[in-house]
């Protein structure tokens, strides 16, 4: 893939260093192993395309205003939150190619990260009479819990179809990128039916990059080895869902059955990703996938042509190219 993130990045590098200096002292503390911590998170921070998007969003719309920051940084605060929690429950000890906070510090010092995390991320806002950045952000949390909890009840059960499919990465995963371009847009006084637009674009874009991430568990990746990450966890994801949905019953049975009780047999698992890309199962989620990233451009070419509008098309084309 010829495009980067550096590339991407190019028309908001001064912004994207004002916006860590936002970050580091969000999550200054006199606590020398809060603040320990903090620093080893700081520098292991991933891609920042949230606070890509939540600038660029800002640039498109009118400019980047000092609330844009710390709409990022607030956005930044509780993603970086729930993602420790996360790995507190997944009892997970790497983030990212590196140790977890909870494997490193252990669980309870992870989860009062997290919570200290959530809490400067409010006070924040408050502090600043942030109230719109605040209400779009709080809502993307709720969605993010609610599909969270969707996801796991249904997975008891195995009975996901792909309305059920959708509504858990529209609220999981696509709220959060969402909330980035709605926050980016208000935080640049963009009027209401524009600061609409861009949430709807970032709810889009959301749904794409879930997607892809669900075809890494099929191979998708520059090793082309399957991950089987989901199938361990007993995701159902668009590729199996719309193989189950053109199987026989006997076929669907055997499928059901490697999902519930051979998630981690290699063989049972390699069986099953055959099966799924012979069905067509990865085509037809790659096919899903472009058509929600070009409802995203399709929305972009109502913006004018510059910098930040070429940036966020090619923010959005990385998103559905990465291998990884």
């Amino acid at each position: 893939m010829g495009l980067t993130l550096e590339d991407i990045q190019a028309p908001i590098l001064d912004e994207l260093e004002q916006f860590e200096e936002h970050f580091r002292g969000a999550v200054k503390s006199r606590i020398l192993l809060l603040d320990k911590i903090m620093h080893y998170m700081i520098r292991r921070k991933g891609k920042q395309m949230r606070p890509m998007f939540v600038l660029l969003s800002a640039k498109l719309c009118g400019g980047i205003q000092p609330a844009t920051y710390r709409g990022a940084a607030l956005i930044e605060l509780l993603h970086t939150a729930t993602l420790i929690h996360d790995d507190v429950v997944d009892d997970a000890n790497e983030r990212r190619g590196f140790f977890s906070i909870n494997a490193l510090w252990k669980n309870k010092i992870a989860v009062l990260i997290g919570d200290f995390l959530l809490s400067r991320g409010l006070l924040m806002s408050l502090e600043h009479d942030d109230y719109t950045l605040l209400k779009i952000t709080s809502k993307a949390v709720k969605l993010m819990s609610e599909g969270e909890l969707l996801q796991i009840e249904k997975a008891r059960r195995l009975n996901i179809d792909e309305v059920v499919y959708f509504e858990i990465i529209r609220q999981k995963t696509a709220s959060l990128i969402a909330s980035c371009c709605e926050s980016g847009a208000s935080s640049a006084g963009a009027p209401v039916d524009t600061v609409e637009q861009m949430r709807h674009f970032g709810e889009l874009v959301g749904m794409a990059f879930q997607i892809k991430d669900d075809l890494f568990d099929y191979g998708g990746s520059k090793s082309g080895k399957p991950t089987g990450i989901d199938l361990k966890e007993k995701k159902m994801t668009l590729p199996l869902i719309h193989t189950l949905n053109k199987s026989s019953w006997m076929e669907r049975r055997k499928l059901i059955n490697i999902v519930k009780n051979h998630n981690t047999n290699p063989r049972q698992v390699k069986y099953l990703v055959d099966f799924v890309e012979a069905a067509g199962g990865l085509s037809y989620s790659e096919t899903m996938m472009h058509r929600f990233a070009d409802d995203a451009l399709a929305i972009l070419k109502e913006f004018p042509d510059t910098a930040a509008s070429t940036s966020l098309r090619d923010l959005v084309n990385y998103t559905i190219e990465r291998e990884r």
